[in-house]
């Protein structure tokens, strides 16, 4: 039970502080305030559907953010509209599966460096407990 509620609380406590992942390409400062604060509140709502027993994903919001910073890559290239080709008005079956399935990865993704980031203070932690141990010295007869 004590490891549930240390996953719910560490859970909690990344909805705010994971990072957002986004577009690999630069252009990740260029996130909308609004666009930050639907990401915080989309994460709070899917923790507490996790709670009631659904699978934790990334959320609609995350998404957004990624895609919003792989468009305006593609912008810096040069290109100032969407393509027609990769324009659509509706998603078919399949890419609804993509985009569930990058939903699970963002989830992922973001959860793993929230692990690797507390791994990483208890490492500096303890190396800062072991530097200020006393040391003893060997003056006995």
């Amino acid at each position: 039970m004590d490891n549930r509620i240390d996953k719910h609380v560490d859970d909690l406590v990344g909805i705010f502080t994971d990072p957002i992942l986004v577009f690999p390409g630069g252009w990740g400062d260029t996130l909308p305030e609004w666009l930050k604060n639907a990401i915080t509140l989309e994460r709070l709502e899917m923790n507490m559907r996790e709670l009631r027993g659904e699978t934790p994903t990334g959320t609609d919001a995350e998404v957004c953010a990624y895609l919003y910073i792989a468009t305006n890559t593609y912008q810096r290239w040069g290109k100032n509209e969407m393509p027609q080709e990769i324009a659509i008005e509706s998603i078919t079956d399949d890419q609804m599966r993509d985009l569930n399935e990058l939903k699970a990865w963002l989830y992922r993704h973001r959860a793993q460096v929230r692990i690797e980031r507390r791994r990483a203070a208890k490492r500096q932690a303890k190396a800062m407990e072991t530097a200020r141990a006393p040391v003893q010295l060997g003056l006995g007869a």
